[in-house]
């Protein structure tokens, strides 16, 4: 495990170190940094690393004949890999734990930990308003019928820039649309506060406007869009946490559009099942491995396992699209994979 951590490390910094650098982080950032992303990476490492230590453990007892003795001295095959099973049992125990608790706040912490590293480069560098910034900033509040667009928009002060927010009555016809050189988010009212803009109001059944007013400076107390929110809703899904997952789907109110984070949602929980899967997999193929090439065993089973990736990767392409529901997307590659590893082990023993 440690060997394939170190690997994933590796890559990790191959990736994130250059930035890093250029940030001038310290050493002591740097190590911070990575000892804040290892809890995040053991659940991809630690499936990878069981499958390895259960097909070599097992296929040097078959190649030495220790296994062929005690099935000789009328020891069951479940007796002999029990304590496989055991330890599968207690890692899927300690995954689900881990991505319920410390991996989220392991993916949250690393990002963070670099962006406040690039927060105080940049203001080093420039003015407050430049740290941070998000280019083209899009955001569809289907709940409140809100759809927002910024040019730019500044993590550090939470200030946009070129805001544009357009209000849908029930039926999806647009009721006024406001258009602002500045707009802040206050945290304190949790609303936002426009400057130097104007407000279009239309009529919902022809669609032309009937009413135009300028103003300098506004509060719109019930836009209570959180840019957090916003800055959630433009990542990948599996870069999410447990928490952030959560917090984005209860604050999204189309179903559609929650689709993908569902499905990862319901992926992670379930991801802890891989450990038996590797398991019951490994086992029969390890203990009913060719005699003379012990590998041939070894290599059936790490191609089913990639096999059970690619599967998983499909029913979650499915689930994200809406085809499957996001229950059926996480849990069917799973149960599949389960039950054919579970046949073979059955039909070994």
């Amino acid at each position: 495990m440690g060997l394939t951590l170190g690997i994933v490390l590796l890559h990790t910094a191959y990736n994130e170190l250059p930035d890093l650098i250029s940030y001038k982080a310290s050493l002591g950032e740097i190590i911070l940094y990575f000892l804040y992303s290892i809890p995040s990476q053991i659940p991809v490492v630690l499936p990878v690393s069981l499958l390895l230590s259960v097909i070599f453990t097992l296929s040097n007892m078959h190649r030495n004949n220790e296994i062929i003795a005690m099935k000789a001295a009328g020891i069951h095959i479940f007796r002999i890999s029990r304590s496989l099973w055991g330890a599968s049992l207690v890692l899927a125990g300690i995954l689900f734990y881990m991505n319920a608790h410390l991996v989220p706040y392991s993916v949250e912490a690393s990002r963070i930990t670099l962006e406040t590293l690039r927060f105080d480069s940049e203001k080093k560098d420039g003015a407050t308003n430049n740290v941070g910034i998000i280019n083209y900033l899009a955001f569809n509040n289907r709940l409140d019928s809100r759809i927002w667009f910024m040019n730019r928009f500044s993590q550090s002060t939470n200030i946009a820039n070129g805001i544009e927010v357009h209000v849908l009555d029930e039926s999806g016809n647009e009721k006024s649309a406001i258009k602002a050189r500045e707009g802040v988010f206050d945290d304190v009212d949790n609303c936002w506060f426009f400057t130097d803009g104007q407000e279009i109001f239309f009529d919902t059944a022809t669609g032309r406007p009937i009413k135009l007013e300028y103003f300098d400076k506004k509060y719109y107390k019930d836009f209570n869009e959180d840019p957090t929110i916003m800055k959630l809703s433009t990542r990948r899904p599996k870069d999410l946490s447990v928490l952030e997952l959560q917090t984005l789907i209860s604050s999204l109110g189309d179903k559609n559009e929650m689709l993908a984070y569902n499905v990862a949602l319901h992926g992670t929980m379930t991801s802890p099942l891989v450990c038996i899967i590797v398991v019951a997999l490994a086992i029969p193929f390890s203990i009913a491995g060719v005699r003379t090439n012990p590998m041939v065993g070894v290599s059936k089973s790490v191609a089913l396992f990639f096999a059970y990736y690619v599967i998983l990767n499909i029913f979650t392409a499915l689930g994200s699209r809406g085809i499957l529901s996001p229950a059926m997307a996480a849990w069917a590659p799973n149960i599949i994979a389960l039950l054919f590893a579970l046949s073979l082990y059955r039909k070994n023993i």
